[in-house]
């Protein structure tokens, strides 16, 4: 079987921090997309806004990423929905509908909620969190939108699954998801084992990339590297999304400096080649 086939039931993904660096317009990032062969996308709600403060109309916006055959997994915006002081959280709230009326007009499904405000916080109670999260899952029923409780390994609040996981479940919400990424499993401390405890609906979107051989105490975001060019454990991964059944979007997610200096094609591409490779290779 060659790379380019998929073996199993997930889906690839691109999500734009890969392309960033390259400062391009959405449109750019959609053709890039389809012609490497991405199923999916994930953009930034700063990169839709400047889609529209550009002139841009949001209706031709979904059409576009309809024609390219990409369906919006999800998008990356930032509100502090988790932090203690009221007036802070009812902006945030009202921040974050904003982000979820957009993506109801350009067809979009999800909306990454980390712990964004609260990442050098140590005493978040995760119950008042959970309380939270479901007010901003609430809030998202009327466009559409489902947040997903990101995991964000160098956050001190939401920095491991099981914390996020927490806060999913006890929110009570039927459609509470994690977005969980195999950077901030290794930065956080979580490991990977805890993907087995989930069931698919848990993670309709799961941020792939790779990681060298740095401790998780000093490793960056700019560290991040094609799958398979690290030391993530992918022949534990991989089989873990599949014993679990998990059927959602493997969605790259880097920000290498290195890579904002190459062509933007080819590393739409290598990106999307090197994931179908590990992907394949681990289970073989």
């Amino acid at each position: 079987m060659s790379s380019s086939q998929n073996p199993t039931h997930f889906r690839y993904g691109l999500n734009t921090s890969t392309l960033r660096g390259h400062k391009l317009s959405l449109p750019d990032i959609i053709s890039i997309a389809s012609k490497a062969g991405y199923e999916a996308i994930e953009p930034w709600i700063d990169e839709i806004d400047r889609f529209v403060a550009d002139g841009g109309d949001l209706i031709d916006l979904r059409k576009r990423f309809e024609d390219a055959g990409l369906s919006v997994e999800g998008a990356i915006g930032f509100f502090a929905w988790i932090v203690d002081d009221e007036a802070e959280r009812e902006a945030a709230y009202q921040e974050a509908e904003r982000n979820m009326a957009l993506l109801e007009k350009i067809g979009g499904k999800r909306l990454a909620a980390p712990a964004f405000g609260a990442t050098e916080r140590t005493d978040i109670d995760l119950r008042l969190a959970a309380e939270r999260y479901a007010k901003l899952v609430e809030i998202g029923t009327k466009y559409g939108v489902v947040p997903q409780v990101e995991v964000w390994g160098f956050s001190k609040t939401l920095q491991r699954l099981g914390e996020a996981a927490f806060v999913a479940i006890e929110s009570g919400q039927p459609t509470a998801c994690i977005l969980p990424d195999v950077y901030h499993l290794y930065k956080g401390g979580s490991g990977y084992e805890g993907i087995g405890f989930l069931r698919p609906k848990a993670i309709p979107v799961f941020h792939v990339n790779d990681f060298p051989d740095i401790k998780s105490d000093t490793i960056t975001d700019a560290d991040r590297v094609y799958p398979g060019d690290g030391i993530a454990p992918w022949k534990a991964i991989v089989p873990l999304l599949q014993e679990i059944g998990f059927d959602g979007v493997l969605s790259l997610e880097l920000f290498n400096p290195s890579y904002y200096a190459q062509n933007p094609d080819v590393v739409a591409r290598t990106g999307l080649e090197k994931l179908k490779d590990v992907v394949h290779s681990s289970l073989h």
